[in-house]
């Protein structure tokens, strides 16, 4: 699975001009599903997102987590995080996970996030969406498990 974690004041995402989900303060996540991806890799990257610390504590310093700091988050699903740019100038995609399978797996995320202690509302897998966000930092994160 691959992740990019953005620490936001907050965040939403829209179909069709409706708002589907929304965080905020907390984080906005897009979630790729790559082949050969498991429910083991979605609960490690779960569990890890819960407990990074990323938010401020007291003295300023970078050191509590999502669950900490009672932050929420928003989870979006997003292929193009698979993008292999290493030949020519059009990306390929073979590597993410079948749409079938990274539905279940992004789902699964978000369900298993959720049972570390992160309110998570979602964005709908495969729809042309909507994201509008302030990043609060900027505080952006890349992942792989």
């Amino acid at each position: 699975m691959r992740a990019l974690l953005q620490r936001v004041s907050r965040a939403k995402v829209s179909v069709d001009g409706q708002t589907v989900g929304q965080s905020g303060p907390g984080l906005m996540i897009l979630v790729c599903a790559m082949k050969g991806d498991d429910e083991q890799k979605v609960e490690q990257l779960a569990a890890k997102v819960s407990k990074l610390r990323i938010f401020k504590d007291e003295s300023g310093k970078m050191n509590r987590s999502v669950v900490d700091v009672g932050g929420s988050a928003l989870v979006i699903s997003q292929f193009t995080l698979a993008a292999d740019t290493s030949r020519g100038n059009r990306p390929g995609y073979s590597e993410a996970a079948p749409p079938d399978v990274g539905q279940r797996l992004y789902e699964e995320f978000a369900r298993r996030l959720q049972a570390h202690g992160v309110p998570v509302e979602t964005g709908q897998f495969g729809a042309d969406m909507a994201v509008e966000l302030v990043n609060d930092g900027p505080v952006t994160i890349w992942m792989e498990s």
